[in-house]
């Protein structure tokens, strides 16, 4: 039976290649954008049976739930939703704003905890369903002039963690996927936001542009392929809790969590000396 999928930030990037691969597949498809023109732009066939085109502002808790309700008089279901839609702001942590740090975490973290919230009703009443959640290898490694970006999805990270136990019995999954530099618009110059300020002391390492824009139009990552394989993992019976994709995601996590453990070990009789009431 043919899925239908729920893809938030679908007019580029991961959301477009992960609409055109479910669509290819033969499974319909709700692509969903803060961008009416952009999302047209990018269906041209839009007319097709299979697709419905809404708008959404993650941002918006109630917007969230109208999408869904009206992407369920549409399908009658969601059997895939995939959280993507975000955005990076980049900085050292003390030269970013709250209120920089405050947007950041309301488009992603909280725009993936508001579709959700509207998502997982239509979930549990159907006793199925796949929630995929991208996060970002910035979900597992510190990067500097990431702190905020990183903050986000690794929130992103410990939100779907906890969800996917308390939801498993309803026969609904969860996935976090763990990408690394894929060729979207993430750090073009009209979707990053830079840190405003600048602290003297920081200087000499360059500022946070000057880190990441190199990599803009030479990242690695085809977001056309990494659809192909998360339509191969929703339709798995026992798909992954956490995939990695791209090489140079495995690469950068690797030495990551094996540094964690290390950590752990090297401490475990520090850490067991703290049990026990005094």
């Amino acid at each position: 039976m043919s899925k239908v999928w729920f893809v938030t930030g679908a007019n580029s990037g991961i959301g477009l290649g992960v609409s055109k691969a479910a669509l290819k597949a033969g499974d319909r498809v709700i692509a969903t954008a803060r961008n009416m023109e952009k999302l047209r732009s990018a269906y041209p066939d839009a007319g097709q049976k299979d697709l419905a085109l809404i708008e959404l502002d993650v941002t918006d808790e109630a917007q969230a739930h109208a999408a869904v309700a009206a992407a369920c008089e549409r399908f009658g279901r969601i059997d895939v939703l995939v959280n993507n839609a975000g955005y990076s702001v980049l900085g050292n942590f003390e030269e970013l704003t709250t209120a920089d740090i405050e947007r950041q975490l309301a488009t992603n973290f909280y725009g993936v905890a508001h579709v959700m919230r509207a998502a997982l009703p239509v979930m549990r009443r159907q006793r199925s369903g796949h929630i995929i959640n991208i996060s970002s290898v910035a979900g597992v490694v510190g990067f500097k002039h990431c702190s905020a970006y990183g903050a986000s999805k690794f929130a992103v990270e410990g939100l779907s963690m906890a969800v996917a136990n308390e939801v498993e019995q309803f026969g609904i999954k969860i996935t976090i996927v763990e990408p690394g530099f894929f060729r979207t618009s993430l750090i073009d110059k009209g979707s990053v936001q830079y840190a405003d300020s600048s602290i003297n002391d920081y200087a000499h390492e360059g500022s946070a542009e000057d880190m990441w824009s190199p990599y803009n139009g030479a990242q690695p990552g085809n977001p056309t392929k990494l659809g192909e394989a998360l339509v191969q993992i929703a339709a798995m019976d026992n798909p992954p809790k956490l995939f990695v994709a791209g090489s140079d995601a495995l690469q950068a996590i690797t030495p990551a969590v094996e540094e964690r453990l290390r950590a752990m070990m090297d401490n475990t009789g520090l850490s067991n000396s703290t049990d026990g009431i005094s």
